[in-house]
């Protein structure tokens, strides 16, 4: 007898109790409706797991910075954990798409406080006259190792939503999470500059290795990864199409090949949205910097990133003739359009009023790209390719950074601020390929 394995059987508990299917809640109650899809537990979970990812790359740059008292050695060590990051996450997304969320998480739970310690250690030993050659490749490995809590958790949403086409679960769970990703790294950057100025530049850190041993090793163990069935779970098919020890089906579905193309257009979306986000951090420094207000930078920029969170919370209530890519192309266009206001403040008070404008589009053009991620990826991949696009995002971001810093250190900020404008303009171009890519994906 063949066994269903898209979605487990299980029996439920007080904190699993599964909405009925055959309604769709109304506004009000789509939040509702996704905490009993997942449980209230998941929520507090998966926000403190993902925490450290926010922490790691400012508290490197933090620590050896202030043990160095070299920038360039501050800014190689934090490069060091983004690189290490982007190479990491495709392969962590990709172990866990083949042997299952839970072994690949509990491996980072362990494996990352392990390379924080090393990196720690690294630090307390650095003589800046020296190369720095064992701070890199811890640097390298506590990026490569560190959870992906984030994709992972979309992919469970989407495994808990595949079977509800009657509801609008998924549009509300992604907002959520674009939510929750946009306060994580909000919060976390503030974390690291509170701990490292009140009580030592290393604690922020050794809180990340905490955090992470702790609450990533809860999010493993969480009923809900039992909704992920890795390909090593599924039934195999033969060459006759029938399931192995089953009856021969009369139509048996085709397997869906990864369609790399289509894949790469959400993807490259992310790189932009990154680029997007470093530019616009690294502008906002220079900017600030003028009215020596350099070490404020990261509270202004804090008022496009709560706008952007607000707003990603309200694309559950969108209309959906929208439609995911009308979504993006919609909210790239009003991105586009309000970088523009970057250059007209002359105080920083215009700017933080012109940042919350420009953060309200934001939030739902990072739901949209995740959104389309998700139709575009085959199932057997999803982790895979919700992991490629975070690592777009740190990409992105430090693509956009190290563009924008060379025009203001050259020009000054008014030239840094036609990075994010190009960003946006790059987003709008590949929000109408995205259009193309879902009625295609669509219509395999």
């Amino acid at each position: 007898m063949t066994q269903d394995t898209s979605t487990p059987t299980q029996a439920p508990s007080l904190d699993h109790i599964p909405a009925d299917p055959a309604k769709s809640p109304g506004p009000g109650g789509r939040y509702q409706a996704i905490f009993a899809l997942a449980g209230k537990s998941f929520f507090p979970i998966a926000f403190l797991a993902r925490l450290p990812l926010a922490m790691l790359t400012v508290g490197a740059l933090t620590l050896i910075t202030e043990v160095s008292g070299s920038y360039a050695l501050g800014g190689f060590a934090a490069g060091g954990v983004g690189i290490g990051s982007a190479i990491g996450a495709p392969l962590l997304g990709y172990l866990a798409d083949r042997i299952g969320q839970r072994p690949v998480l509990l491996g980072t739970a362990v494996g990352n406080p392990v390379a924080i310690g090393l990196f720690l250690l690294s630090a307390a030993l650095l003589d800046p006259s020296d190369a720095p050659f064992w701070m890199l490749a811890a640097a390298l490995f506590m990026g490569a190792s560190c959870p992906q809590v984030g994709p992972m958790a979309r992919v469970r949403w989407m495994a808990m939503t595949s079977r509800r086409p009657q509801g609008r679960e998924m549009d509300t769970a992604l907002a959520y999470e674009g939510t929750a990703d946009e306060l994580t790294f909000v919060l976390g950057p503030a974390l690291v500059g509170l701990l490292a100025a009140a009580v030592a530049p290393w604690l922020p850190l050794a809180l990340a290795a905490v955090l992470t041993a702790s609450m990533v090793t809860a999010f493993a163990v969480h009923h809900t990864v039992e909704h992920v069935v890795p390909t090593s779970r599924r039934p195999k098919i033969s060459r006759k199409g029938a399931v192995q020890g089953a009856p021969v089906p009369e139509a048996p579905a085709p397997q869906v090949r990864p369609q790399w193309l289509l894949i790469m257009v959400p993807v490259l979306g992310m790189v932009a949205m990154g680029s997007f986000f470093g530019s616009t951090q690294t502008s906002l420094t220079a900017f600030a910097g003028s009215f020596d207000m350099a070490t404020s930078a990261g509270l202004i920029y804090a008022a496009m990133a709560l706008s952007s969170a607000v707003a990603a919370l309200s694309v559950a209530f969108w209309p959906e003739r929208f439609g995911t890519a009308g979504r993006w192309v919609l909210c790239a266009a009003a991105m586009l359009a309000f970088t523009l206001l970057l250059f007209l403040p002359s105080s920083i008070g215009t700017m933080v009023v012109v940042l919350m404008i420009l953060g309200l589009p934001v939030g739902p053009t990072m739901v949209s790209i995740f959104g389309i991620g998700a139709i575009v990826a085959p199932r057997e991949l999803m982790g895979t390719v919700m992991t490629m696009l975070a690592s777009g995002v740190v990409t992105g971001t430090a693509l956009g950074s190290s563009v924008a810093g060379r025009l203001a250190d050259s020009y000054g900020h008014s030239h840094a601020f036609i990075v994010p404008t190009a960003s946006a303009a790059a987003l709008l171009l590949l929000s109408l390929f995205a259009v193309r890519a879902a009625r295609k994906r669509t219509a395999a």
